[in-house]
């Protein structure tokens, strides 16, 4: 039997709202989850109000907690950081 969760390809994003702040997550399902965020009522209360949303930034993670401790360090970076990680992609 395989572990599904193994095979989920979780993600780092940053997107950048139509205020051009910045908000990070994690997902799953990357166009799935912005659509969510654009439209959906499943939206972040952050971005619900801050529409539509862009997605600047993403990072490939090995599991959902990887995924969740690389999030924490980037939220925790400066704006000026953040933009220089996604000028880095």
């Amino acid at each position: 039997m395989t572990d599904k969760k193994n095979k989920e390809n979780w993600v780092v994003y940053i997107l950048e709202c139509s205020d051009k702040t910045l908000y990070t997550g994690i997902t799953n399902n990357l166009e799935k989850r912005l659509e969510q965020h654009n439209t959906g009522s499943e939206a972040a209360k952050y971005t619900r109000a801050r529409r539509p949303v862009s997605c600047v930034y993403n990072e490939a993670q090995k599991n959902r907690s990887e995924a969740t401790k690389r999030e924490m360090v980037i939220k925790k970076l400066s704006r000026t950081e953040k933009l220089q990680l996604i000028d880095s992609n």
